[in-house]
């Protein structure tokens, strides 16, 4: 168990300070759950983890064999493909705005006090 030091940024303690800040990450809100390159993959994962979209799956691969095809292949795509897409572009758009909201309170103006 590490504990962390918060010292004064007042000159006397700026080696300490400058030690102590390079082992901890920056103080700011990231309240994101998705980058630029993780979005897809754990948006889909996420996606599947419900019953529904699951049951749609399953009917879209049981579709592919003639054997059972009932209606056209695309067709039985087609509710799954527009209820992850709109999943999906709510999902982005809720994460943009997170992003947004985060910025700007990582770059307000804060007091600290100091004894």
């Amino acid at each position: 168990n590490k504990w962390r030091i918060v010292l004064p940024d007042n000159g006397r303690q700026l080696n300490d300070w400058k030690q102590v800040s390079t082992f901890y990450s920056r103080n700011r809100i990231q309240t994101t759950k998705y980058t630029w390159f993780t979005f897809l993959p754990q948006n889909l994962l996420g996606q599947f983890h419900r019953l529904g979209n699951i049951y749609f799956f399953f009917l879209v691969v049981l579709n592919w064999f003639p054997q059972v095809e009932v209606f056209h292949r695309e067709i039985t795509m087609l509710p799954l493909v527009v209820v992850l897409l709109a999943s999906m572009i709510k999902d982005a758009i809720e994460d943009y705005r997170k992003y947004q909201y985060d910025k700007t309170i990582n770059f307000t103006k804060t007091r600290v006090y100091d004894k």
